[in-house]
């Protein structure tokens, strides 16, 4: 396979699959808001999400389930406005697709609509098939996830690696599958092991972007506060650091503050 980069002007879900079958990984990082994604899409990311995760990193949950569709819209919207070269996803959220395929159509439609999103992302596999088939017959793309899945943190009990035991493996295994043949064109498979994700990612034709899932996949990503050290608290083996803007970014605030309290700043080149 060629390894040789493609200049894209614009990632399309094609420009993905397109790259999986000339064997160039794929890039993938999380934004929320219209500044951080445009400097996400300027730096040459292939695929923004719009992740649910949001509702950890910009409203201080504990999980992904409280944030709602119209809080996703929005943010959704920030990004769609400042990507210009990057395919943006978007997680339909807890709750808005899972129980009943017109609502999951309904809620599809509105982030296409109200956000200006190029796709969204649902968890599961199986147990979701109609929710699935009903949005992509509407002709709005499709990207599944699949492993852990963190808005079911509350049946799984616990965020360790998922399908470790061979029943859970090969289920996995005819999800994927499943998901591929109903149209998909693509799958984030999350904190599974690299053997199996390798082996589902060699057996379909669609790109598998990882999370903890080692690197036999055919991309990455990762939450942008995670990977830019703007969240402390949080040090998975999966997850590397490019920067410690937390460190960074408490002192150059502590600075200000020193600046002002010792009357500093502004000095009098900074005023009129």
């Amino acid at each position: 396979m060629s390894t040789a980069k493609k200049d894209y002007k614009k990632i399309t879900t094609k420009s993905l699959i397109d790259m999986k079958a000339q064997g160039e990984k794929i890039s993938m990082l999380t934004a929320y808001d219209f500044t951080m994604a445009k400097i996400v899409d300027s730096a040459g990311i292939d695929v923004i999400l719009v992740g649910d995760s949001a509702s950890n990193v910009m409203a201080g949950h504990e999980t992904t389930l409280p944030i709602t569709l119209d809080q996703m819209i929005y943010h959704a919207s920030s990004v769609v406005r400042g990507a210009v070269r990057a395919l943006v996803v978007v997680d339909l959220p807890f709750g808005s697709y899972q129980s009943d395929p017109k609502e999951a159509l309904r809620s599809a439609i509105r982030i296409m609509k109200e956000s200006g999103g190029h796709a969204v992302k649902l968890e599961g596999g199986k147990e979701i098939k109609e929710s699935i088939k009903k949005i992509l017959n509407a002709g709005i793309p499709v990207m599944g996830h699949l492993g852990l899945t963190p808005q079911s943190i509350y049946k799984f009990g616990t965020y360790t690696v998922r399908a470790k035991e061979e029943q859970e493996a090969l289920k996995l295994i005819e999800d994927a599958k499943l998901l591929e043949k109903l149209g998909c064109f693509s799958l984030v498979l999350e904190k599974i092991p690299a053997k199996l994700a390798q082996q589902i990612a060699e057996s379909i034709s669609i790109p598998v972007i990882g999370i903890g899932a080692g690197s036999g996949v055919d991309g990455q990503v990762l939450v942008i506060h995670d990977m830019l050290g703007m969240n402390n608290e949080f040090s998975p083996r999966f997850l590397r650091r490019y920067m410690n803007l937390y460190e960074g970014m408490t002192s150059a605030i502590s600075q200000y503050v020193g600046d002002v309290k010792s009357k500093n700043f502004p000095n009098e080149k900074e005023q009129y």
